[in-house]
């Protein structure tokens, strides 16, 4: 847990959490004896969000299928000791029956390359039909027909769902974003979610930009909600959990207002220069940590 000595606090909005809750049921969080490995909520018919349990890992993270006419794109394949591929396969076997078709290509992306959301790729490997794409900013910037990596945002037509694909590096190298202009969606990975957002020091300023480039973006556009990789807060704002917490007892609100972007930016002209010296808000910490490679 962080220590206020430890931390600079810049505490901000909440009130947009007295709106609706954008999902009928509580996420499994690891507070009942007997949880599900993964639990799913539907956004619409054609997108269905997955919560891999915290019983089966700590970092308990969030992915998302998308389904297009032409292909379905999920976004992670989950942290160590998931089961992933038999929750997606089951979604995809659904969707297909619902509308008497027999197969559709899925691509497996990666909102960056940490560990906790690439774990999975292996058994997506093994699958008929599957495109998994690479790990580096390279190989990301090849499959989205991005030239100018990471200045440039690209568009990924699922048939009839074109999405935009935003570079955001600073967490990890090889970061995005997926904006989904039928939901007004953005899925936000580890670089905002209500949790610590870690940025090595040494990659500070390339996660200012890549804010920056997605303010501009979400100028232009509607962003309802920001939803991203984990929760780590409380609902009490400011609190987080400590790390490697075994349960979420009153957790955070999963969604964050578009609105947070801005709070993001205007959170990132802080100084952020010492590792360890976290910067706190109502809905997520800015976690500057020791310089890294990638």
């Amino acid at each position: 847990m962080l220590r206020a000595t430890a931390a600079l606090f810049l505490l901000a909005p909440v009130a947009a959490h007295a709106a609706p809750p954008l999902f009928a049921e509580r996420w499994i969080a690891g507070t009942l004896d007997q949880e599900p490995v993964t639990q799913v909520q539907a956004l619409d018919a054609d997108t269905f969000v997955i919560r891999q349990s915290i019983k089966t890992n700590f970092e308990a993270p969030f992915l998302y299928l998308l389904f297009g006419r032409d292909k379905a794109l999920l976004i992670d394949s989950g942290a160590k000791d998931g089961q992933i591929r038999p929750t997606v396969d089951r979604l995809i076997a659904g969707w297909l029956a619902a509308r008497g078709r027999k197969s559709i290509p899925l691509v497996v992306a990666h909102s960056h390359s940490h560990g906790d959301h690439v774990a999975g790729d292996a058994a997506f490997r093994e699958r008929a039909d599957t495109t998994v794409v690479g790990l580096k900013p390279a190989e990301v910037a090849s499959f989205f027909a991005i030239q100018k990596w990471p200045d440039e945002i690209a568009k990924f037509d699922l048939g009839g769902r074109a999405l935009s694909i935003i570079p955001t590096p600073g967490h990890q190298s090889a970061a995005i974003m997926v904006y989904d202009p039928r939901l007004k969606i953005l899925l936000s990975g580890d670089t905002l979610y209500p949790g610590r957002l870690y940025v090595p020091v040494n990659f500070m300023a390339d996660n200012r930009a890549s804010i920056d480039r997605l303010a501009r973006f979400a100028a232009r556009r509607p962003v309802r909600w920001a939803l991203g990789a984990h929760i780590e807060m409380t609902s009490t704002p400011g609190k987080d959990y400590g790390h490697e917490a075994p349960s979420h007892l009153d957790e955070h609100a999963l969604e964050l207002p578009g609105a947070a972007i801005g709070h993001l930016r205007a959170g990132l002209k802080a100084p952020l220069d010492k590792p360890d010296v976290p910067l706190v808000l109502a809905d997520f910490i800015i976690m500057p940590v020791a310089p890294r490679l990638q």
